[in-house]
């Protein structure tokens, strides 16, 4: 890979902007002085004044443009990938919904297949299993029948089919055998989300103080706040959890979205799409797994009882809903969708931020917050090639 370099542009580095010349090196960047001299005949791209930000990193998602991830075979996850580059997203988790067990295994099977080929567009680092250990009644757009008590054996299953790139579980607390199973998921490296769940404060704390890390879609799928009994709601707002936020202004009033990053900080917030197939389509009737949904105004309900299924949200969408909706600066909100993810799914000595020697995961914005360009691994992404 040619060595390349960006000048002129505003750099993005442990939480503030500044200049200098940003250095790409067999996919790995490197940090350079202002007045560093170039190389002779370098390749260089000007940056006109441009914000020069870390790649976005969606951990939480279930598809895109026509694919939902349950079905998705090995070119369907390369054209997910590069719609979600084109919105700023440079890494990502497949989100599988609980579904059969043969199902999932048909869907890791295509992953493997994937990273065998060629791809394009965001990275795919793995998976993110939603289920099947969660809670009935706070379900959602979980098939009923397929829910189920704690197996460990099972998850030890796709882990080893998906060569260890099971990265993010997310569990109900209060189902059967799920405690014990979380310090048996963080021993194989697998970050543990608590969500889909009506667990009491006690049980959502026990299983953080198990080795949960984070709450998922926050506020949504779960035992709300009550002053005498604060729930997974309120375990979720004092511990050190990180929490998960739809920022589409339906999931989150975005007066709950203030009070949530207030409470939480910034570093302690990532923000999610929870995308199904519709993103980046029309209106019309989709699916989600084995469920039926309608999508009216972009917003995605299940067919057959109006509850909200998942989102049409993008990541770059996200990012300015809540430069709008809190009114802090471009340089406090990145972490969200950033340094936090990574952290969380322990890829952050990687990706997250723009230091030496990380991959070259890179997005530039113009003054009103546009994408002008992507580059991932430090191929500079063209869109016009879906």
């Amino acid at each position: 890979m040619e060595d390349q370099y960006i000048i002129n542009g505003d750099i993005y580095v442990e939480g503030q902007f500044r200049t200098g010349i940003l250095g790409i090196h067999n996919g790995k960047l490197r940090l350079y002085p202002a007045n560093w001299e170039l190389p002779k005949d370098a390749k260089v791209l000007d940056a006109d004044k441009k914000k020069i930000v870390p790649g976005f990193i969606d951990i939480h998602t279930h598809g895109a443009v026509g694919v939902d991830v349950n079905g998705a075979s090995a070119n369907d996850f390369e054209k997910i990938g590069c719609f979600f580059a084109g919105n700023g997203t440079t890494s990502w988790l497949a989100s599988i919904l609980t579904d059969t067990t043969k199902q999932t295994e048909w869907c890791i099977e295509q992953y493997d297949l994937y990273k065998k080929q060629a791809r394009r567009g965001a990275q795919l680092l793995g998976f993110h299993l939603e289920g099947p250990f969660l809670a009935t009644e706070y379900k959602g757009a979980m098939p009923k029948e397929l829910l189920c008590k704690g197996d460990i054996k099972l998850v030890e299953h796709y882990y080893k089919l998906a060569h260890e790139e099971i990265r993010y579980i997310t569990v109900s607390p209060e189902v059967e055998g799920v405690l014990e199973m979380i310090p048996e998921l963080k021993k194989l490296g697998i970050a543990v989300a608590i969500g889909h769940s009506g667990a009491d404060y006690a049980t959502a704390m026990e299983a953080i103080t198990q080795g949960a890390r984070a709450i998922t879609h926050m506020g949504n799928a779960m035992r709300l706040l009550h002053q005498h009994e604060p729930a997974i709601w309120g375990a979720g707002l004092e511990s050190d959890a990180y929490c998960e936020i739809i920022c589409d202004g339906r999931h989150l009033h975005p007066g709950t979205v203030r009070l949530i990053i207030k409470t939480k900080g910034i570093h302690r917030v990532v923000a999610i799409t929870d995308s199904i197939m519709a993103a980046g389509l029309p209106d019309g009737k989709y699916h989600l797994g084995v469920n039926e949904v309608v999508v009216e105004d972009g917003d995605a309900k299940l067919a057959s009882t109006g509850v909200r299924a998942g989102s049409t949200l993008t990541q770059i969408g996200a990012l300015k809903k809540l430069l709008s909706y809190t009114g802090l600066s471009l340089e406090e909100i990145l972490p969200m969708l950033t340094q936090n993810p990574a952290q969380l799914i322990g890829v952050y000595d990687q990706k997250g931020s723009i230091a030496d020697g990380k991959d070259a995961d890179l997005v530039l914005l113009d003054a009103a917050c546009d994408i002008a360009n992507v580059f991932i691994g430090g191929e500079l992404f063209k869109s016009n090639i879906l």
